[in-house]
């Protein structure tokens, strides 16, 4: 299997700025990670082995291309150049979902003939800014979403028909309309021009609708595992009441709430929240409910009304938690924290303010979520000392 895993080499490995650990084998770049996540951890928490990938490629369900036109007036569309807006050319990356990547290459080639312009970053003009896919792993849904500068595309019917030709598997054609001077990817307005407007996914055991802008993880393979481990870590007998802090569309509160007796979503994006009662509802649960707001000031107005919660699952972006939000869990004091981090050094710095305030940071298991990236992914438990 190791050989195998190694058989594959990217041409534009230098250039592009996607990946930051190939040239060594699998095995070594997780083993690099274990070593990080645990010189990180030490003396805070016991770090058990990584949770790597059985096959580490093509595992991303959602991609974004870039474009730019050449001088000799040809389209290109790939990857931005690590530090750059330089796009460098990438026609099959070996960790992007392959009939993702094939739906971009075909959208390239029908932009000459419908004479859609490439939008230029210095001059501001022309349509077509990006192309998102993405790509449910156990529905198969995929929904194509074109970032465009104007909510108008000429012969749009067409283009979609001529598409759809090609990948009639497309359930779904989204317009978004991002018309400001930003290197954000997706503007605010959603245009269905075809299909329902989101797709559906599969994950452990729970439905999930998915919109251009939902967060959902990546990498579903190595999900489900983390998820598993995180809810194993809960220790949930189905007494128990939950709060799903930084909840998203509801993927790891509808989860839990199988086994739990109440689960709380909190989230501050609207268009998430919205995802998540829709989630409920699809899924029949009965006992989770989300809310939007900032989840530690929920939690603050819970302690201060006197309620209590048993759990307390935390998923925050790679920046971690602030000073603010752990002292509302602390507050809580919920007898368990489960906490899924992208970032293990901001992992480390709110362990070590958890544990100073009356948590005992029991177990850690790091998973390879981004395989050939320097990312690593790590669960964490913590209980409340008596």
């Amino acid at each position: 299997m190791e050989n195998k895993l190694e058989s594959k080499k990217c041409p534009v490995v230098k250039k592009c700025g996607g990946c930051g650990c190939r040239g060594i084998s699998y095995k070594e770049e997780t083993d690099i990670k274990e070593k990080k996540v645990r010189k990180l951890l030490k003396g805070i928490c016991k770090v058990e082995p990584i949770i790597g990938m059985e096959n580490p490629y093509h595992y991303r369900n959602k991609i974004h291309a870039s474009f730019a036109r050449l001088r000799d007036g040809s389209i290109v569309s790939g990857k931005y150049a690590e530090g750059t807006h330089r796009v460098v050319p990438v026609d099959d990356c070996l960790i992007e979902d392959e009939k993702a990547d094939a739906i971009v290459r075909d959208i390239r080639g029908l932009l000459k003939s419908f004479k859609i312009k490439i939008y230029n970053e210095d001059s501001g003009f022309g349509l077509l800014r990006h192309v998102m896919v993405r790509r449910g792993f156990r529905s198969g849904e995929i929904m194509v979403v074109l970032v465009l500068v104007s909510p108008i595309f000429p012969s749009k019917n067409n283009f979609v028909k001529a598409l759809r030709k090609l990948h009639p598997e497309i359930t779904t054609v989204i317009l978004n309309v991002n018309d400001k001077r930003t290197s954000m990817v997706l503007g605010e307005r959603n245009i269905t021009i075809y299909g329902k407007g989101y797709i559906e996914d599969e994950l452990c055991g729970c439905i999930f609708r998915i919109s251009p802008s939902s967060f959902y993880q990546v990498n579903p393979v190595q999900t489900e595992k983390l998820y598993g481990k995180a809810v194993e870590f809960a220790g949930l007998t189905g007494k128990e009441r939950v709060i799903d802090a930084y909840c998203g569309i509801g993927t790891i509160g509808l989860i839990a709430s199988k086994h739990a007796k109440e689960v709380i979503g909190v989230e501050l994006n609207k268009d998430a929240v919205r995802d998540a009662g829709i989630n409920a509802k699809r899924n029949g649960s009965k006992n989770f409910r989300a809310f939007q707001g900032d989840a530690g000031a929920f939690m603050e107005q819970m302690a201060e009304a006197g309620e209590q919660a048993d759990v307390v699952f935390m998923d925050p972006p790679r920046a971690g938690s602030d000073e603010a939000f752990l002292s509302s869990v602390v507050k809580l004091g919920p007898k368990k924290v489960v906490y899924i981090s992208c970032n293990p050094e901001t992992l480390a710095r709110d362990l070590r303010y958890l544990v100073k305030k009356g948590y005992e940071a029991l177990r850690a298991v790091p998973y390879d979520m981004f395989a050939w990236t320097e990312h690593v992914e790590t669960v964490c438990l913590l209980s409340k000392k008596p």
